[in-house]
């Protein structure tokens, strides 16, 4: 039986101010809007505290490139131009852009996805599609929940986020990048949806049809003419009067997206950032009981994860492990290494300082371990190996 396939869609919640509250942290629960120019940059006082522009005070014709959750709340939006948006939340807080900062942020939350997938499709500054299908751990069931593999390995890209930059991020899982797209955004901010085709009727078909990803004002509104609001009541459209009405392409495609039926392949065209090897135990190991059988384990998949490195030319300077354990926690731990290597030995050396710094007291469901920091290996860099930095 071939594997299920599970993509996932991931999109950071309200990504520049987000960012800017990382920044302005006394901003929080207030109604931000960003889209200033510089002179609207917060301006220090005496007394070392902040003040801020507000939009009552904006005139201009500028547009509104994000806003916080709260400021939503009050009826403003991205695309929005800021006089109509002051309007609405006179006392909402305006800050300038900054883009500088926000591709770094960017550049961060993938760095750390990857850690985890290291092949992901970008698809803009704050937004990425991840083939999860073959990532180990995610076609497991847990307990009554035949999706809890997945779940929790998207889980896991939602907390690395989170400990890599200290935003939120919130991620759709389905059977394809259509649906995937559509999820992520029900359940925000911080959210993790988790659906299969089995939840069509109930959490995609009451949706208006343009959440579909292609379905646009025009077409919305064709649509709203033929009395088809709902993703549902478009799924309920014969096939051959969407193709009478929208042609032969269009119209098949909206019967298509419709039922939730997508087979785009996530594209990926970058070079990796990290490789691993791991395995899931078909039962749960004691680091003391199972000492012998874990070790012996724990050097395979270092000698397969060193095979891999030197058949693709690389090395790499951060050497991690990871642990699931019978309750289905997580934890990783890594170690930086004084020089770049392939070499199993200096692996495993570096693998088992990290061992050490994890409580084995409960029993053990998984183990991998990682190598991240990677570059090509030249015959300089290939020749040079050395201790890892104890902690």
């Amino acid at each position: 039986m071939p594997p299920r396939r599970w993509i996932a869609h991931l999109d950071m919640d309200a990504f520049y101010a987000s960012v800017e509250l990382l920044r302005y942290p006394e901003l929080r629960g207030l109604p931000v809007v960003i889209g200033g120019g510089r002179r609207h940059q917060p301006q220090l006082q005496a007394d070392g505290t902040r003040r801020f522009a507000l939009l009552q005070h904006y005139s201009g014709r500028g547009v509104i490139t994000t806003a916080t959750y709260p400021a939503r709340d009050l009826g403003v939006h991205s695309g929005m131009g800021l006089m109509k948006a002051a309007l609405r939340a006179p006392q909402a807080v305006l800050l300038p852009v900054d883009f500088e900062r926000y591709r770094a942020y960017s550049r961060r939350f993938k760095a750390a996805v990857a850690e985890i997938a290291p092949a992901f499709e970008d698809r803009g500054i704050d937004e990425i599609y991840i083939d999860l299908s073959a990532l180990p751990g995610a076609q497991d069931s847990v307990a009554h929940d035949p999706c809890g593999g997945v779940r929790a390995l998207a889980q896991e890209i939602k907390n690395t986020v989170r400990s890599a930059t200290g935003l939120n991020c919130s991620i759709g899982v389905t059977p394809n990048k259509l649906l995937s797209k559509i999820a992520s955004d029900l359940d925000k901010p911080d959210g993790l949806t988790l659906l299969t085709h089995a939840d069509l009727a109930e959490r995609i078909w009451p949706l208006p049809v343009r959440s579909i990803k292609g379905i646009g004002p025009k077409s919305g509104a064709k649509l709203a003419a033929l009395a088809i609001h709902s993703i549902g009541e478009l799924a309920a459209m014969p096939r051959a009067t969407l193709l009478a009405e929208f042609g032969r392409s269009y119209g098949a495609w909206l019967h298509e997206a419709a039922h939730g039926r997508d087979d785009r392949p996530v594209q990926t065209h970058s070079e990796p950032v990290s490789m691993s090897r791991e395995t899931t135990f078909e039962v749960d190991l004691h680091a003391l009981r199972d000492r012998a059988e874990l070790g012996a384990i724990f050097s395979q998949l270092v000698e397969q994860l060193a095979g891999d490195l030197q058949r693709k030319g690389y090395i790499g300077r951060t050497v991690g492990i990871k642990l699931r354990f019978d309750d289905f926690a997580t934890v990783t731990r890594d170690l930086s290494l004084a020089h770049g290597t392939a070499e199993a030995s200096t692996i495993r050396l570096a693998a088992g300082l990290c061992l050490k710094r994890v409580d084995l007291a409960r029993r053990i469901r998984l183990l991998g371990v990682r190598m991240a920091g990677l570059q090509r290996a030249t015959a300089d860099l290939a020749a040079v190996t050395g201790p890892p930095h104890r902690p």
